[in-house]
């Protein structure tokens, strides 16, 4: 007999770690989890930033939420993170890999290394690190899900993100390589999604950007909100059954 689909979807007991969790997308899984049972760890470069999230996210849900100030491109700050989580919560269950960045350049051919470097290091380099240490502590606690936030850029690459789109189709391909490495224990998820009204949406050429819509199903960019519904799907018990998947949440970009 199926179980209650009410109950599926439910966090309670659980531990989350949203990086990049103090602001747009990041914020609303933080606060989505919390509100679904889970107790929450906000994790970003701006500590300051972390901790106003994370006492917004108690208030709202009356659930624990931990602020942790990290730099994600930088590769021995992850394992301090994950034994700080453990030192607090005794647990880990679920893990969302949600920082990234996408700087502007003119021209591709004056892109600076040290742009390729810090794109490639926040977007690919940090989530690696961070899966393999924290999904290795899952699988040996039993079980756990981990949600990488990739962009439909990954397949749908522009000229004006040719570094970020590079990264995240490495993000995609290091899903289904997790998911196999740590099934079945653990299982290993990616949504990419499209365009949303964040505030780092706020640069944007919204009058090419608006025209752009037009031609997506759903003819609009998305809420940050409307990610929520995907990462409380995967983070639960909900997808039992879905591991090395990649799912796009864009709207419906044309193919």
């Amino acid at each position: 007999m199926a179980d209650d689909p009410r109950s599926l979807f439910g966090l309670e007991g659980k531990v989350a770690l949203v990086t990049g969790g103090s602001r747009g997308l990041g914020r609303e899984m933080a606060l989505g989890f919390a509100q679904a049972g889970a107790d929450v760890v906000v994790a970003s470069r701006n500590l300051e930033s972390c901790e106003a999230t994370a006492k917004e996210i108690e208030q709202l849900t009356g659930r624990t939420a931990m602020p942790y100030s990290i730099h994600m491109g930088r590769w021995d700050q992850v394992e301090p993170l994950v034994d700080a989580v453990y030192e607090r919560f005794g647990r880990l269950d679920v893990l969302v890999n949600n920082a990234g960045v996408s700087p502007q350049y003119d021209k591709i051919v004056d892109v600076p290394e040290k742009l390729w470097d810090a794109v490639q290091n926040l977007n690919l380099k940090g989530p690696f690190r961070l899966t393999a240490v924290a999904g290795t502590r899952m699988v040996e606690a039993g079980g756990g899900s981990i949600i990488n936030i990739s962009s439909v850029g990954s397949i749908h690459p522009s000229a004006v993100i040719i570094p970020y789109a590079a990264a995240k189709a490495g993000l995609n391909n290091m899903t289904i390589g997790f998911a196999h490495s740590f099934g079945p224990t653990v299982r290993v998820n990616c949504i990419m999604p499209g365009g949303f009204r964040t505030d780092i949406s706020a640069s944007w050429d919204w009058e090419w950007y608006t025209e752009r819509t037009k031609t997506y199903a759903l003819g609009r960019v998305g809420e940050p909100h409307e990610i929520v519904g995907t990462a409380l799907y995967l983070a639960s018990d909900a997808s039992s059954f879905t591991t090395g998947a990649v799912f796009p949440v864009d709207g419906g970009v044309p193919t």
